[in-house]
């Protein structure tokens, strides 16, 4: 096979006969950096929950996943794929203000370009999920907010529109099926592409705690930050004193210590068997 590419969390190669074999890494990144030691067993989790999440969704939008019969050194964590020709838009849709979107009504009381009522706080409810697009930035840079109006100059009006509805028929299946399992699905973004028969078509992964934020329903306070499942443990330690570490002083973070890795991966195996009603045994 051809190597291709390696992202921060990910590896793309080539095979032979032309499918994509995506494979999930126990890397993890925050603040831009790929931090170390990895995640144990993250991959695997995150290939899991996709292909549940794949399932789930295969009604509302098809995916690109093609076979999980790969070579043993990537059991468990690869995936064969087809190519997609990638629309250069990030998908977001929220259902709840937090994060980018929350600094962004802080600041002007729009979110990519969506007025939103005054008096909304962190982790407020929205009346219904709005569709909250970015550009996709290249590596190492940040994606910027865009405006329903943008993505129409960028991708034409047929293919927006197209974009939204598919962006928020995914959230509303993501919510309402975590939610039967007690979980809040606040946002989530997703990757669409045309197929080979000019199709679009959800590629890389979907609904994970990479890719989404995902919150106990029974701890969920509107006001200040909820607890989540992902990797907040690994941001709140860089973010504290203990780590010693100063976001801008341009210098890599530090080691993960051994207990932010275990809660982490803890916290990755309890969205898992939450969400899908199987035991996670790596």
């Amino acid at each position: 096979m051809k190597h291709l590419h390696s992202g921060k969390v990910r590896d793309l190669y080539e095979t032979p006969d032309g499918l994509l074999l995506m494979v999930a890494s126990d890397r993890i990144s925050a603040f831009d950096y790929v931090l170390e030691p990895g995640i144990p067993d993250k991959g695997e989790i995150l290939t899991r929950l996709s292909l549940w999440w794949f399932e789930q969704l295969k009604d509302v939008v098809p995916h690109h996943v093609v076979s999980t019969d790969v070579p043993a050194e990537f059991a468990g964590r690869g995936v064969l794929c087809r190519r997609l020709r990638m629309v250069p838009v990030e998908c977001v849709a929220r259902g709840y203000l937090t994060g980018s979107g929350l600094v962004d009504y802080r600041r002007e009381g729009v979110v990519s370009g969506v007025r939103l009522a005054e008096g909304l706080t962190d982790g407020s409810r929205l009346p219904e999920p709005i569709f909250t697009p970015s550009s996709k930035a290249p590596m190492g840079e940040h994606d910027e907010p865009m405006t329903y109006e943008e993505v129409v100059a960028e991708v034409g009006g047929d293919v927006a529109e197209r974009l939204r509805r598919i962006t928020l028929d995914v959230y509303s299946r993501g919510a309402e099926i975590a939610l039967e399992r007690g979980i809040i699905l606040a946002d989530t973004k997703i990757e669409l592409g045309f197929d080979a028969d000019g199709v679009l078509t959800l590629g890389d992964e979907v609904l994970t705690p990479d890719s989404s934020r995902f919150w106990p329903l029974d701890q969920w306070e509107p006001g200040h930050s909820q607890p989540s499942f992902d990797k907040q443990f690994v941001r709140d330690w860089l973010l504290s004193p203990e780590s010693g570490w100063d976001r801008s002083s341009g210098e890599a973070p530090p080691p993960l210590p051994e207990e932010i890795v275990e809660r982490t991966r803890n916290r990755y195996v309890e969205a898992y068997e939450r969400l899908t009603g199987e035991r996670f045994r790596g």
